[in-house]
């Protein structure tokens, strides 16, 4: 298998796990398309021709299409964020004789940077699902979405890229795909083994390598709002979407029953909203989910016989 079909596969993937209807992943792709058959002759060299086949604008292939489709997908190094310094770090393991086919990052680079506040749109479908009515869900999630996209900005997105492109890298990133896979996985266990009160999600992420790994680095699960005998009432997981959505959500959420919500991270005012409203909060932990839902994407790639080590945050377990 080739880098680039690599890349491709991890994709498919997380269309495969994606939250959403199949329809409403099929729409985005269809706009796309027509937007591009819209557009005049000479805006088209402009446009990103991956919208047409892949709905996540926070995951790109950074560089190089033509070499990643002539290299052998053997060993990949994958860290939760690439800068400069692990791209230094690939050349110098590179020099000490490790096979490095190319380099993945998880959060958005490059191409990826700037537009990756379009996959929060997805957040509006999972809130529908979840009993929101839909013109509440994208009312809320728009202003949400103009903010990330403000705050993005003034990044230097092509600065790890540019380092890649020098040392003769190959670099991609998978974002939303790999969050998709770990939101299916956690909605998968709770519906599964059905938790009443909080210490018992507690419990049973713990029973995740990953969130083992992570308490030995003083990172464990955290409940942040509700007591270890409070009832859970109606859970859901909250890992894919692009980033945090509006705090004015929870309101929401809680007028449709929610009663706990486990995510890698919340703001402070997300905490605060929540709290107003009597909904409980598990933190499961930034780097422990991450490497989750990659772990579900590497264990695709380790079918097809690619090794993958980690870096910058990212453990490697198998569950193959």
């Amino acid at each position: 298998m080739k880098v680039y079909d690599a890349y491709k596969l991890a994709i498919e993937t997380g269309i495969k796990n994606d939250p959403r209807p199949k329809e409403e992943v099929d729409l985005v792709l269809k706009n796309a398309k027509e937007e591009y058959k819209k557009l005049p002759v000479g805006k088209k060299e402009y446009f990103d021709k991956e919208k047409l086949w892949n709905p996540y604008a926070d995951s790109r292939l950074s560089w190089g299409e033509d070499l990643a489709k002539e290299t052998e997908a053997e060993r990949f190094m994958w860290g939760i964020d690439i800068g400069t310094g692990e791209i230094m770090l690939a050349d110098r393991l590179k020099e000490k004789g490790q096979n490095i086919s190319a380099v993945v990052a998880h959060h958005p680079v490059g191409v990826s940077k700037t537009p990756f506040p379009e996959v929060m749109w997805m957040q509006t479908d999972m809130f529908h699902d979840i009993g929101i009515p839909i013109n509440i869900t994208e009312g809320l999630m728009k202003t949400r979405m103009d903010e990330v996209s403000r705050n993005v900005m003034g990044s230097n997105y092509n600065q790890s890229v540019d380092a890649a492109r020098l040392m003769n890298i190959l670099m991609f990133n998978i974002h939303s795909p790999a969050d998709n896979m770990v939101q299916q996985y956690l909605e998968d266990l709770f519906e599964k083994s059905q938790p009443k009160y909080l210490e018992e999600i507690i419990n049973i992420l713990m029973k995740e390598p990953e969130f083992k790994q992570a308490a030995r680095y003083n990172d464990p699960p955290k409940i942040m709002l509700g007591g270890k005998k409070n009832r859970c009432g109606k859970i859901i997981a909250k890992m894919t979407g692009g980033t945090s959505g509006p705090k004015e959500i929870y309101e929401k959420l809680a007028d449709a029953g929610v009663g706990t919500i486990v995510g890698m991270h919340f703001p402070e005012n997300h905490l605060e909203e929540a709290k107003k409203h009597h909904i409980n909060m598990v933190i499961s932990g930034h780097m422990a989910s991450d490497s989750l839902g990659i772990n579900r994407i590497c264990d695709v790639w380790e079918k097809k016989g690619i090794d993958v080590f980690g870096c910058s945050g990212f453990m490697r377990f198998s569950r193959n």
